[in-house]
């Protein structure tokens, strides 16, 4: 028992809390316990004693926990207090590093979104990227709060990233940190009539980014807008509490999203209140493979209350709820607590959410004239090379979206977003310029 106490107190509340929950327990699965408790205590003398560096019980305790937070799945993980206050800057809105969300699938960083007009963004890394080295050496090994650490460093220092892509060959991307300044919400006017919003994360600030974006483009449209598009493409999610508020935004009632956890009574339900800040104008939501959690939520309420019309690609699937627990003296530790579903009961748990319209992202191009000489074998209307572009209109699809064509002229799901919305204006019998 000696051991025990050694560990109890290196560890502090983590290994009480799993004592104190078994308060009670029958004696057998108590002792079964404390064999495993002592299983981890010969494993920490014995890293203490032989292995051949000096290491610090601070360190070999840290990692403990994390591996065994880790080992739950890939969204809980211990935060030491520097990790924990980067976190809570984060949540804020501004933040030093590189401007990526990420996961972790079998041992490598996953892309899960690059953030818009960050060095991530402007470097073309893509929802599904693998990270696989950093700096030359390998991510495999490495946890995922260890990963994200060795991304952060001091603005204008540079860190090199071997990235593994679908299609290709591995390849290098160079990428200088900066100061990351999330503003959550962007938006304009599409020709006379069409709001534009891109939503990108959802941090403290997005639901009052949300109305002031609304107030702005119906005073650009003199109160004629005729249909909004939410984008939420490359969108990694954020807080709970914005998804919930950004939803009840454009709901008038009805149930908005549902938590559930290991206990019964922790159930929970978010439901909207009475105002729809677009007037019951039409929307069509934007989303693909960067879209997750927090965007998911959006997507799922407002498609299951038919408010709106999802286009694009199937979303990303992350439907589980992290609780932040401060340790005290310790930082904190991020655990999913509950999982969320949709006003229709749909888990999206590595599931995703599919669009109402499927339309994959495309680069526009025009078609050379007939008369170009310079068009080359393979150009021409028969050849196999043209057999998806004459599917999308003259698009060349694409498995991901660069985030520099977003919200641009080039954006084909956004073009076709537009339609749509112009198309049922007409059909209401609306003006349409």
């Amino acid at each position: 028992m000696k051991r025990l106490g050694l560990i109890a107190a290196a560890a502090g509340a983590v290994f009480l809390l799993t004592l104190h929950q078994d308060v009670g327990a029958a004696p057998s699965k108590t002792a079964e316990t404390y064999k495993q408790l002592n299983l981890f205590g010969d494993v920490f003398e014995l890293v203490r004693k032989d292995f051949v560096d000096d290491v610090s019980d601070e360190t070999l305790v840290e990692g403990a926990i994390n591996g065994m937070l880790t080992a739950l799945d890939p969204h809980s993980n211990y935060l030491n207090t520097k990790n924990f206050n980067d976190m809570k800057v984060q949540t804020r809105g501004e933040f030093g590093g590189l401007g990526i969300e990420v996961s972790m699938e079998n041992g490598l960083v996953k892309v899960v979104s690059p953030i818009d007009d960050t060095p991530a963004a402007h470097a073309g890394l893509k929802p599904g990227d693998l990270v696989t080295h950093l700096d030359g050496t390998p991510v495999q090994g490495l946890t995922l709060p260890e990963a994200v650490e060795k991304m952060r460093g001091p603005v204008n220092s540079d860190i090199n990233l071997t990235i593994r892509r679908e299609g290709r060959e591995p390849f290098d991307v160079k990428l200088t940190r900066a100061v990351i300044r999330i503003k959550s919400v962007r938006s304009h006017l599409e020709g006379n009539n069409i709001g534009y919003i891109r939503v990108t994360s959802f941090n403290e600030q997005t639901d009052v980014g949300l109305n002031n974006a609304m107030k702005n483009l119906k005073a650009q449209a003199n109160n004629k807008l005729v249909g909004v598009v939410l984008d939420l493409r490359n969108n990694p999610g954020g807080l709970l509490d914005q998804a919930v508020a950004v939803s009840d935004a454009f709901l008038d009632r009805g149930e908005i999203v549902s938590t559930r956890g290991r206990r019964s009574d922790d159930a929970q339900r978010y439901n909207a209140r009475a105002g729809d800040i677009a007037a019951g104008l039409p929307i069509a939501i934007l989303i693909n493979g960067g879209s997750a959690s927090a965007s998911e939520i959006v997507a799922g309420a407002l498609q299951d209350h038919h408010r709106a019309v999802l286009m694009g690609t199937r979303s990303f699937g992350k439907g589980s709820v992290q609780t932040i627990i401060p340790l005290a003296g310790h930082g904190a530790m991020r655990l999913t607590t509950a999982r969320y579903y949709t006003p229709s009961g749909r888990s999206i748990q590595a599931k995703g959410i599919d669009p109402d319209i499927v339309v994959e992202a495309a680069k526009i191009e025009h078609a050379p004239a007939k008369d170009d000489k310079t068009a080359k074998a393979g150009d021409k209307p028969g050849d196999k090379k043209d057999d998806k572009a004459d599917k999308t209109g003259g698009s060349a699809v694409q498995s991901t979206i660069d985030p520099s064509v977003i919200g641009t002229p080039d954006d084909y799901q956004l073009a076709r977003a537009i339609d749509m919305l112009r198309g049922i204006a007409l059909f209401n019998g609306r003006v349409v310029n």
